[in-house]
């Protein structure tokens, strides 16, 4: 995965110039340790998080739920047809056959009723108590570095020089959204528009509304801050949300992936292992990089 910050324009003490100007060194071992820091901890948390929904399938907007309310938006389940067991998924009351994968999963002839399937889970097997120390876990490494991140970014400028879209690369974003359909990318040493939004929409709305829901989740934190419920609708509205976003960096992820891939993997690949980056050569009559669209 790319990562979400850059390091300084010039080169740092870790890293020796190269003779190839194309090639920069573009992130900082700071940035390659949070990058891969934050990759781990959503890893484990998604995996052990699917494992604590798999306790309650379902989501709920409101403070209150179960058999005596009507405001169930989602859930996955399994039930028994003519043809046996069936797995299904339901969404805003549109239920959907999910057979083998959500709902009803497992091996030939050792399906079990379950909502995500073993291999989608942390541990595999059913345990609530495990799922929930991996995820908390992870989830303080997470919270942990990106406030140590956030703080050292607003400290070094790296917020105002790196991330926030300027008048110029709002100008950009037309062409950025046509570059890109068209899979045409132009490698250079600042971000472009489309991934100055990108970056900025999860670094300072998701993974923070992520937060904030899990701390509205947690009955211990009710005594600390007592308005976070109300504030969110309730726990449920707050579980339900947390699920929403969940799903969202899953997309920001994939659509991560695909992003690397079509760029080139292996300078983007080296770029966040070793910080190293190739960009462009100059155009013609200039001495340096062209600027990404």
């Amino acid at each position: 995965m790319q990562s979400v910050a850059r390091s300084q324009s010039t080169v740092g003490p870790d890293a020796a110039a190269p003779k190839d100007a194309t090639l920069i060194y573009r992130q900082s071992r700071w940035t390659r340790l949070t990058h891969w820091l934050w990759a781990i901890s959503l890893f484990f948390m998604l995996l052990s998080g699917l494992q604590i929904f798999n306790a309650r399938p379902q989501l709920y907007i409101g403070k209150e739920s179960g058999f005596a309310y009507n405001n169930t938006i989602f859930a996955i389940g399994a039930e028994n047809t003519a043809n046996g067991p069936r797995g299904y998924t339901e969404i805003f009351g549109k239920r959907f056959d999910t057979t083998g994968v959500l709902g009803w999963s497992g091996p030939a002839e050792q399906e079990t009723s379950r909502a995500f399937p073993s291999w989608a889970t942390i541990p595999s097997y059913y345990d609530l108590g495990t799922a929930r120390v991996v995820h908390f876990f992870f989830a303080w490494i997470l919270t942990t570095t990106l406030v140590v991140w956030l703080v050292a970014s607003l400290v070094n400028g790296h917020l105002r020089r790196d991330l926030v879209p300027r008048i110029d690369d709002l100008r950009r974003l037309p062409r950025d959204i046509v570059d890109h359909a068209k899979l045409k990318f132009h490698h250079s040493r600042e971000y472009n528009t489309l991934q100055k939004m990108a970056y900025g929409s999860v670094m300072f709305v998701l993974l923070p509304l992520m937060i904030i829901t899990g701390l509205a989740m947690s009955p211990s934190m009710n005594a600390v801050l007592p308005f976070l419920n109300d504030l969110l609708g309730g726990r449920q509205t707050a579980r339900t949300i947390h699920f929403i976003v969940m799903l969202l960096l899953v997309a920001f992820f994939i659509v991560h992936m695909l992003m690397i891939f079509a760029a080139g993997p292996i300078n983007e690949l080296r770029s966040i292992i070793t910080g190293w980056y190739r960009t462009d050569p100059p155009a013609h009559g200039s001495k340096t990089p062209q600027r990404g669209a």
